[in-house]
């Protein structure tokens, strides 16, 4: 593996013009909106506002991740790429032997009261592998060799990440892979024949690797009234949590379901649940708006660029967003089984938001001018 170890030729000069600056404010005015909703949650928690302060440190972390990877030029991504990869594959290995068990799953290395999530990091190393293999397979993406090969460096940390386990983050890692497949115009059959097989194996996960929680979830999902105090409880509650915010919401730190503490995980799960009761429909709509902007950003980014490598990874990034934003607004609603999916941005959580924001820089560093 052959990587230039001279990182000073990839740092750009800075200019205001080389940032998208809708795009960044766009996410920090999202983490505000989470910090808020945290800190709400925090006051019918600890009067030491535990996560509303680990979060704020995070934030500042993250926002000095997102102004150093805005620094470097893109090609600084794409030639660290093999290593970044390899990285992750022992960091979700080493956690497998090494990490603190949270919630049923040892996905976490912890130290002094933090802890550090290696699946966060994974998700940026499978979007830089396969932004790498596009850019250097010189568009040839219907040989069998691609999709298979792609497959399989996607496969690697997805069974990684199984044996925490996180089933959540796997079907994202495995959400990034099939989209930048269907981007780049993989074969039909392919797809067809991938389909099948995924069939196939959720009917073995079924049986052989799904916990018994993991499948109550997908069980309450089609009828969240078959235990509605049980395995239904986390989603019910929170479906009366977003009905009750209405249209302007009970006030911030007056929502009862969550500072009752009817809504389990409620600064990390259901924080969308948190803000469309407390701040509304008029909360939730704001909230979309900011992503939607956020999207758009991205979305002309992809547009403007002529480099597969630039293309791919914020196409991928785009993925990583949309998917967990869908993914958990639609548990929060009702419509999805609750997977523990995130809110980018505003979940509690700092090896996510960290990562969030790393991703934002990664996008702006290709930037080349203003649009």
């Amino acid at each position: 593996m052959e990587v230039d170890f001279d990182v000073m030729n990839y740092l750009r000069k800075f200019s205001p013009r080389s940032f998208d600056w809708l795009l960044t404010v766009a996410a920090l005015l999202l983490v505000v909106m989470g910090l808020a909703a945290i800190y709400s949650v925090d006051l019918s928690r600890t009067e030491q506002l535990i996560y509303f302060k680990k979060q704020l440190l995070a934030s500042g972390i993250g926002l000095a991740f997102l102004i150093t990877g805005g620094l470097f030029h893109y090609t600084f991504f794409r030639s660290y790429a093999k290593l970044f990869y390899s990285a992750t594959l022992l960091l979700l290995l080493g956690v497998l032997f090494f990490g603190s068990t949270i919630r049923g799953t040892r996905g976490w290395f912890s130290l002094a009261g933090f802890s550090f999530q290696p699946v966060e990091v994974a998700k940026v190393g499978v979007i830089f592998i396969l932004a790498y293999i596009v850019y250097h397979f010189g568009r040839r993406f219907e040989r069998p060799l691609f999709f298979f090969g792609t497959g399989i460096m996607t496969l690697l940390p997805i069974l990684l990440v199984m044996l925490q386990p996180d089933l959540g983050s796997a079907v994202l890692l495995g959400l990034i892979w099939f989209s930048i497949m269907l981007l780049v115009g993989a074969r039909p059959r392919y797809i067809i024949g991938l389909t099948s097989a995924v069939v196939i194996g959720a009917i073995v996960a079924w049986f052989v690797l799904l916990h018994p929680y993991q499948k109550a979830r997908i069980l309450t999902f089609i009828n969240p009234e078959r235990d509605a105090l049980g395995a239904g409880y986390n989603s019910t509650q929170a479906i009366i949590a977003v009905g009750a915010g209405k249209f302007f919401g009970r006030g911030l730190g007056f929502g009862s379901q969550s500072q009752l503490k009817f809504l389990p995980e409620a600064q990390t799960d259901f924080i969308f649940s948190v803000i469309a009761e407390e701040l509304g429909l008029a909360g939730v709509t704001v909230l979309l708006i900011l992503f939607g902007v956020l999207l758009w950003r991205l979305i002309t980014l992809v547009k403007r660029t002529t480099d597969d490598f630039a293309a791919v990874t914020v196409s991928g990034i785009i993925v990583l967003f949309f998917g967990q934003l869908f993914i958990n607004i639609g548990a929060n609603i009702g419509l999805l089984p609750i997977t523990g999916v995130t809110l980018p941005f505003v979940s509690y959580g700092g090896s996510s938001l960290i990562i969030n924001l790393f991703l934002i820089g990664v996008a702006e560093s290709m930037v080349e001018k203003k649009y």
